[in-house]
């Protein structure tokens, strides 16, 4: 029947929707992608036919970078709701790393800028290794590590004539300019590829804790935790580097650091190799990088407890360090 009073109200309109703004994407990547794709693929194309000395390396590292950074400028940026701070200057950041690194991970939470972090920390490297050829020159690093791969055990022994091949190929490496130009940009290459599957790593047992983080922060939490351990490791070692004999320097220990802050000053290397890398992984600059990335988690984060930061940071220095050591006893003689 009919309502008689003839008031009749049609029911109200279902709710709309929440529509959520689309979390914006880093595409300035792709100016750098492309060209850095192309520049490869010409220098590779070169390297065929040996135009260039080195390019197949050299220009395939380049490219492979180019896709990785094209790659990545589909991941999306963190979207902060509420007011945020407007974002520290590469200096500030730098600088505040040393001193206030909370402030600066937290920055580094709504604006995950690491570009200038991963410079800072790729140029200091590659300054290092360049002083660390010159000094202890190329023939006795390139022989030195041409010697341990002739003594590893069947079947990853290369034949003689690769042997000598390797050595002679390595010092004209270290030796011409144009190739020594390809292994600068290779150390860049490697620096940010590495650290850019760490920041996957990282971000993946966030999740796995309960916490939440998006790749852009665990990336720039990652180099800026970087930052002081690479200053130390690398101006210490250039002054133990010009301080030292380089007959007193080892030829692959000392291509990274040869600052000594750990346990291993208490093993010799050559008779307990896996206990000597055991060793080495307790040390001050080891818990100075694993409190650096356990707070970076915890302030870069979007939701990171402090618990779920230091477990997270805590496992995955306990993996590496095993990894590490799994490595060296296949292959002991490298730092014998």
């Amino acid at each position: 029947m009919s309502d008689p009073s003839g008031n009749f109200q049609p029911p109200p309109q279902p709710p709309l929707p929440e529509t959520t703004t689309p979390a914006p994407r880093p595409t300035k990547l792709r100016i750098v992608a492309i060209p850095l794709f192309v520049i490869g693929l010409v220098v590779c194309g070169l390297g065929i036919p040996k135009i260039i000395p080195g390019g197949i390396a050299g220009g395939a590292a380049l490219a492979f970078l180019g896709i990785v950074f094209f790659a990545l400028s589909f991941a999306p940026l963190p979207v902060i709701e509420g007011s945020v701070d407007a974002p520290m200057s590469p200096i500030a950041k730098l600088l505040g790393i040393f001193y206030e690194p909370s402030n600066v991970f937290r920055n580094l939470r709504a604006h995950p800028n690491w570009v200038a972090a991963y410079l800072f920390v790729t140029i200091l490297s590659v300054i290092y290794t360049v002083a660390f050829t010159q000094r202890l020159t190329p023939e006795r690093i390139v022989n030195y590590r041409v010697d341990k791969v002739a003594e590893m055990p069947a079947p990853f022994t290369p034949p003689p004539e690769r042997i000598e091949a390797m050595r002679t190929e390595g010092i004209e490496q270290l030796k011409n300019p144009i190739q020594r130009v390809f292994m600068v940009s290779s150390t860049f290459v490697a620096a940010f590829c590495f650290t850019a599957f760490l920041a996957a790593l990282y971000m993946l047992v966030v999740l796995v804790f309960g916490g939440r983080m998006n790749y852009w922060q665990s990336l720039a939490v990652m180099f800026y935790a970087a930052v002081p351990i690479i200053t130390i490791q690398k101006l210490l070692g250039l002054v133990l580097l010009y301080l030292k004999s380089p007959d007193d320097v080892h030829p692959i220990l000392g291509q990274e650091t040869l600052v000594q802050d750990n346990l291993g000053v208490l093993v010799s290397p050559a008779n307990h190799p896996v206990i000597f890398v055991l060793a080495s992984a307790i040390g001050l600059l080891s818990f100075y990088s694993l409190w650096l990335k356990g707070t970076g988690l915890r302030y870069g984060g979007t939701r990171v407890s402090s618990g779920s930061a230091w477990g997270v940071a805590i496992t995955l220095w306990v993996l590496g360090t095993l990894a590490i050591t799994a490595l060296t006893a296949l292959f002991p003689q490298f730092i014998s």
